[in-house]
């Protein structure tokens, strides 16, 4: 029986990620391609799915027997900020067509992206899978929070009334190749980045806000990748499953920035704006029980250092082509 794989979102930064190592993993391994899988990576441009017609369409179109969902509207703490709504609606609207034009066409498994901030704003750290709905999410985000905890709801509901195999990943803070470079709305490795090559190609100084102190797990988009793909195949729990390196990578944002500097070859004045706020210090989240599910597949995270200079690297090569924003 042939699988057919439908990436939504499949254009962004962890669908391009799934891409590379669909193609790159040696064929039919744990990550890599199998005999009898198609995959197809699809965008926003191809089908806009708050139309329940367009979606269906797509359906019709791929004829999927499973379903990685990561699309979303997406966007920065400002734009959170100011259009809770439509984060909410948009986003409602995006899952609630995937889901159940994927049970109308009978799809075996649909894994949905999820992300950390669905967590409550008020919680007892690490976070684990078993605390999402324990409270408010932060009042920043709370569209987006909202929509994507419905998701798990809706997973639960399919499973219970029809027996629908939906589930849910929550990474934390991804980077790497086909991220959002654009300052305007970037997270925060990508905005380093390309704020330090431009201090280096206008020799001007590497302002960094903030102290420096705070602490993020990041996790490599194609490290992430391997891990969609792993679930797709293994997974068929309705819990969540947290994706993330472990507590005991933190990474400080100094430490993220020395590790910019030194990929970007920047040997100009390189500083902390300690006037600008930090944002919160750590939110650790536990992989114990991912750890545990993949410890005989022989995943391993990339380091870091490594992680961030592929990253890079891929910037310095695309960067006529990378989402930039405005020009500097």
């Amino acid at each position: 029986m042939s699988v057919r794989v439908l990436v939504t979102g499949g254009t962004g930064l962890v669908g391009q990620g799934i891409e590379y190592v669909i193609e790159n993993e040696p064929a039919n391994s744990h990550f890599g391609k199998r005999d009898g899988e198609e995959w197809f990576f699809i965008g926003s441009s191809e089908a806009d799915l708050r139309n329940q017609e367009q979606t269906r369409k797509l359906f019709e179109k791929y004829k999927p027997t499973h379903v990685i969902h990561l699309a979303a509207l997406v966007g920065g703490l400002f734009a959170n900020m100011a259009r809770k709504l439509d984060f909410l609606r948009d986003n409602i609207l995006i899952n609630d067509n995937v889901l159940h034009t994927a049970h109308e066409f009978k799809v075996k498994k649909v894994i949905s992206c999820l992300s950390t901030c669905v967590y409550p704003d008020k919680v007892e750290y690490p976070l684990d899978e078993t605390k999402i709905h324990l409270g408010l999410p932060h009042e920043s985000n709370f569209g987006y929070a909202h929509a994507k905890r419905l998701v798990d709801i809706q997973n639960r509901a399919y499973k219970d009334q029809f027996g629908d195999n939906f589930t849910s990943a929550i990474p934390t803070n991804v980077f790497g190749p086909h991220d959002n470079f654009d300052m305007e709305s970037a997270h925060v490795l990508p905005a380093l980045i390309h704020r330090c090559y431009l201090s280096k190609k206008n020799n001007t100084p590497f302002v960094v806000w903030g102290s420096g102190k705070p602490l993020r797990q990041f996790i490599y988009s194609r490290d992430l990748a391997k891990l969609f793909v792993w679930m797709l195949r293994n997974y068929d729990s309705v819990e969540p499953l947290i994706l993330s390196v472990g507590e005991d990578e933190e990474v400080s944002i100094k430490q993220a920035a020395d590790a910019v500097v030194n990929a970007v070859g920047f040997t100009g004045e390189y500083r902390f704006d300690t006037t600008k706020a930090d944002g919160q210090f750590r939110k650790p989240a536990s992989n114990k029980k991912l750890l545990e599910l993949v410890k005989d597949t022989g995943f391993a995270f990339t380091p870091f250092d490594k992680a961030l200079d592929e990253t890079v690297q891929w910037f310095l090569r695309n960067y006529n082509n990378a989402r930039i924003g405005k020009p500097q």
